[in-house]
């Protein structure tokens, strides 16, 4: 019997605290321990400002600018003298100034400077990518030594990378060494200059 009364008491209990489920609010606040707030420091560059006000990273930006651009502008005139080559064997082939075998032989090549203009593009494609992506790796690593060198003279903890697309969602704009950084790497171009040759 005293098993019954409980029963029915706890089912009593859940029927009439079931009709309050939608005011019941979860608690969203994380449960952080804090670990040394007085003594921590936490700062942020910018990576677009680095690359707009670093001098050395703009002055190797340059440089592979006008080799991607050498290299656009030879790829256009091979394509040109292909392009102009095919029209006027198509024309003088029209006009019937061409026998058989000279037409074979514009065919061929034709399909030879084709060729050439798809090998030229690939390999010289690559190598200005490659080029590129080590110049920015050593131009990172210079700059993450620098950056623990820039700290350690600060007495700054924790040196955060912001951009779009990175992993900091919101940091304090008070937390911002942009400027301060970006003046720090261009007095010290020359020592990066100078390990990465």
């Amino acid at each position: 019997m005293k098993n019954l009364i409980f029963l029915i008491l706890g089912f009593t209990f859940l029927v009439s605290c079931g009709g309050n489920e939608q005011t019941v609010k979860k608690d969203t606040k994380p449960k952080i321990e804090v670990r040394d707030p007085k003594g921590l420091k936490i700062a942020y560059y910018s990576n677009d400002s680095i690359k707009e006000g670093f001098e050395y990273y703009k002055k190797e930006d340059a440089a592979v600018t006008k080799k991607q651009k050498a290299f656009q502008s030879e790829l256009e005139r091979r394509s040109r003298e292909y392009e102009s080559f095919v029209q006027r064997k198509d024309q003088e082939a029209r006009n019937g100034l061409l026998s058989e075998n000279e037409m074979a032989m514009a065919q061929q090549k034709a399909q030879q400077m084709q060729a050439s203009i798809m090998q030229y593009q690939q390999e010289q494609g690559a190598k200005i990518e490659e080029e590129t992506v080590k110049k920015l790796e050593a131009i990172n690593k210079k700059i993450e030594a620098l950056g623990k060198k820039y700290c350690e003279q600060n007495g700054i903890d924790i040196l955060l990378i912001h951009g779009q697309g990175g992993q900091l969602n919101y940091i304090h704009p008070s937390m911002d060494v942009t400027r301060e950084f970006i003046n720090f790497l261009n007095e010290n171009q020359d020592k990066i200059e100078k390990d990465l040759k």
